[in-house]
Formats: C-alpha cells, structure tokens, sequence
C-alpha cells in the first residue's frame, strides 16, 4: 500500500490540466479586458470620424440639424445597436470665441468679474459668463460647436470588476460653420455690470 501511494505521489500525469484550471480564470479575464478597450477605442474612432463627416456635411445647404444627427445616430447604432446619443450646440459668432469667456474691465485688479465691473455681454444674456456661446445652433455664419455623446452597456462582462461600470460613455466634438442666411450673433454686444 505504501509502494501505491508513493507511485501516486511522484505521478505528475495530469499536472498540466490542473495549472491551466488555475490559469484559465486570470487568463479569460485579460482577455476580456483587452477586447473590452479595443472595442471602445474601435465605438470612440468611428463617433470621430462621424463627427468629422457631419461637419463637412453641415456645408451643404440642404443640411439641417435633423438630418445631421441622424445621420450620426445611425452610424453610431450600425456599430453599437441600442446606444444613447445625446448632441449639445454652443454656438459663437466666431472660430476664435468658442470656450472663450466675455471680455470684461478689472478695475479692482483681482482677476475676477464683481464688484458691478463692467463686461460685454457676447451672448445677450444679461449675465457675465465665462463660455460666451449660446445654447442651440445660432445664426448665419456663426460656428457651432457640435457634441455628441454615446452611451452603451459593456459589450463584455466586466461590470463589477475593480469598480468598473456596466455602462460605457464616450463624447467627440466637432466645430461648423453655419451658411451665410438667416441672422448672425456678430454685432456690438450690450455692456452690463459684472455681480
């Protein structure tokens, strides 16, 4: 008996299936991983390059703000059916405005708009802002900058994992240029009085 359990001892047939038993756990979960990134590197290159033709389509006359974001709802959901996209519009009166605050005189010198410091109101709003575009698509020749924004589930099942969400969210932005009709935001802006 003893003969039989020292041969069952020093027997490594079968050693190999019982260390891939232990590897196949970690090893499944690198795989996943890294189909998990390149799949949202792979939604995130095509919602750029969606951004990219919607701005060179936004050129054409017959463009409207419709048929633009459908046109990028449609590629998004060709690629990752049943995602959410949501589009912001900020339009500026020009290239150099956009994500730029209203110009404003520091008298106190303390850097800030307040203390009733005189600004000029780029968008009208009666407030002193530190975006001067306003929400929505603007008017003739003005630019715009366009956001859209995608969320979808996972397509693989990492949720759980180190905190990682079920849900995946990715945005690209693009800047148009509206066609020359309509009304534009260029103008003399109003002065007000910072707070």
């Amino acid at each position: 008996m003893r003969r039989f359990l020292t041969a069952i001892a020093r027997d490594e047939t079968g050693a190999t299936i019982v260390e891939f038993a232990l590897v196949l756990p970690v090893l499944a979960l690198v795989l996943i991983g890294i189909f998990d990134v390149g799949f949202n590197m792979y939604a995130g290159a095509v919602l750029r390059g969606v951004m990219n033709e919607a701005g060179r389509n936004s050129t054409i006359e017959a463009a409207t703000t419709g048929s633009i974001d459908k046109q990028v709802r449609d590629a998004v959901q060709d690629i990752v059916p049943g995602a959410t996209v949501t589009f912001t519009r900020r339009a500026y009166s020009s290239f150099t405005d956009i994500k730029r605050a209203e110009d404003y005189t520091d008298v106190n010198g303390d850097g800030t708009c307040n203390n009733g410091e005189p600004f000029e109101d780029a968008n009208t709003n009666g407030i002193y802002d530190t975006d001067r575009g306003i929400d929505g698509q603007g008017g003739a020749r003005d630019a715009v900058l366009y956001t859209a924004t995608m969320s979808y589930k996972r397509m693989f099942p990492l949720a759980g994992f180190a905190g990682v969400s079920n849900t995946y969210e990715l945005s690209s932005a693009t800047v148009l240029r509206n066609q020359p009709y309509d009304n534009t935001l260029s103008g003399a802006p109003p002065v007000g009085n910072c707070p």
